[in-house]
């Protein structure tokens, strides 16, 4: 089995900036994509920004030019800086990996369980 392990999550003042950290381990093969995904209530669970193994970057609209996502491929953790943050941007973020697991080399998307991000105006 993977486990992903986020921190990072909190409250801050709307112009103001947050690290979230995700990190996958387990029985991991190679890990194809990672990235971050967020939901408010009421709403759809949305892209915030996912990164390839080989640092392909795709954002969601809303956070791009503000949001930043990186990677450490050795340790399997991506890293998602968040600037200029907004009240909108106020939701529960999960971290998603795509990986290949080691049983088969089956490929496997996982999910964390959430840090809250709240934005106070």
């Amino acid at each position: 089995q993977v486990q992903l392990v986020e921190s990072g999550g909190g409250l801050v003042q709307a112009g103001g900036s947050l690290r979230l950290s995700c990190a996958a381990s387990g029985n991991i093969f190679s890990v194809n994509s990672m990235g971050w995904y967020r939901q408010a209530p009421g709403k759809q669970r949305e892209l915030v920004a996912t990164i390839t193994s080989t640092g392909r970057t795709n954002y969601g609209d809303s956070v791009k030019g503000r949001f930043t996502l990186s990677r450490d491929n050795a340790k399997n953790t991506v890293y998602l800086q968040m600037n200029s943050l907004k009240p909108e941007d106020t939701a529960v973020y999960y971290c998603n990996a795509d990986i290949n697991v080691m049983a088969g080399r089956v490929r496997t998307n996982y999910w964390g369980q959430g840090t809250q991000v709240t934005v106070s105006s």
